[in-house]
């Protein structure tokens, strides 16, 4: 995609002149960076409010943010270049929770506290469609590997929507706790969801089955829920303090990563399987999976860091917190 037509003017897409935006360029040249002394590539401000969602594209070029504080902008950045590229303007009416983007990278989904889930066309930036049948927050959305189903966790439940013919497909299961996140399984079977006890359940995608229920799980909200690689194993990040990763088939606790000061506010895996990072209120951490031992802790926020996402190649990692800044860290392989 050119920066040409990045910025293509459409009656959705605004790019302010007036507004300055802030970044910091590290030369590739630098020392090699590692996972243990990521480089911090580029410092983005412009939202107006909290960082809630990051999402980069399947090509890990360009990186889009969501923001708080009824904003309702998506933001685009180029982490090559630095360069801003533009925005989604009135993606949404109020906080914009949760991107994702169809493997394929032609279409984009968000939702919001606004109740509704807007699709858009990733490639001309034209909206095309929402889904308002949910009736309260929709707080966290996931894609299958194929392109095919999006599925949305909210305040009252969980839907599938038909992400081709972009329609509704099924209610999976209403009012059951408040649902604050959503994940799919490598193979696209299977869907682990956690509410907002503490409680995860996981869910066979195909039938709407459910297949198990993990009770006190967390004992405090569950804040993220992300799927390893391999798909053997899941790991969930809580309000209580804690990350654990869970064998899929067993539904047993593998590990439990402690560490953090105060809520785990979201948690992204490295695709190579081997790093997760955190972000919380005292920073964000990078942690080897395997062991889970802490690997280092990045500083790069002034207030909680709120939402983390690792490009698709693993050769970035992206942070947003509370200061309304989005990072982009340059990591080791």
């Amino acid at each position: 995609m050119s920066v040409a037509g990045a910025v293509a003017i459409t009656s959705l897409i605004q790019v302010p002149s007036a507004i300055p935006v802030e970044f910091k360029v590290t030369p590739v040249a630098q020392p090699t960076t590692s996972v243990a002394n990521p480089q911090l590539l580029y410092t983005f401000i412009q939202h107006t409010g909290p960082i809630k969602s990051l999402a980069f594209t399947p090509d890990s070029r360009i990186l889009l943010s969501g923001g708080n504080d009824n904003e309702g902008i998506i933001r685009l950045w180029d982490t090559i270049t630095g360069r801003r590229l533009g925005i989604i303007d009135r993606a949404q009416k109020a906080a914009v929770e949760s991107i994702v983007i169809s493997p394929d990278g032609q279409t984009l989904a968000s939702c919001s506290d606004d109740n509704t889930i807007n699709l858009w066309n990733l490639k001309s930036r034209k909206f095309t469609r929402s889904f308002v049948e949910h009736t309260s927050n929709v707080l966290s959305l996931a894609v299958t590997p194929n392109g095919k189903v999006l599925v949305s966790g909210a305040l009252d439940g969980i839907r599938m929507w038909d992400l081709l013919q972009q329609r509704p497909l099924a209610i999976l299961t209403r009012f059951d706790n408040s649902i604050n996140t959503v994940a799919i399984s490598p193979d696209g079977q299977t869907l682990a969801s956690g509410d907002n006890i503490g409680v995860i359940k996981l869910w066979d995608l195909s039938s709407g089955r459910l297949i198990r229920t993990i009770p006190g799980a967390h004992y405090n909200t569950v804040t993220k829920i992300v799927f390893t690689p391999d798909g053997r194993t899941f790991v969930s990040a809580s309000r209580d303090r804690t990350i654990k990763v869970w064998n899929v088939t067993t539904g047993q606790s593998v590990r439990t990563l402690t560490g953090d000061n105060n809520w785990v506010n979201d948690i992204a895996i490295n695709p190579n399987g081997q790093t997760l990072a955190s972000a919380a209120k005292d920073g964000i951490k990078l942690w080897n999976l395997t062991t889970g031992e802490l690997i280092t802790t990045l500083y790069g926020h002034s207030d909680w860091a709120s939402v983390v996402a690792f490009s698709p190649d693993g050769t970035k990692l992206a942070t947003g917190g509370f200061d309304t800044r989005v990072n982009v860290w340059l990591v080791g392989q």
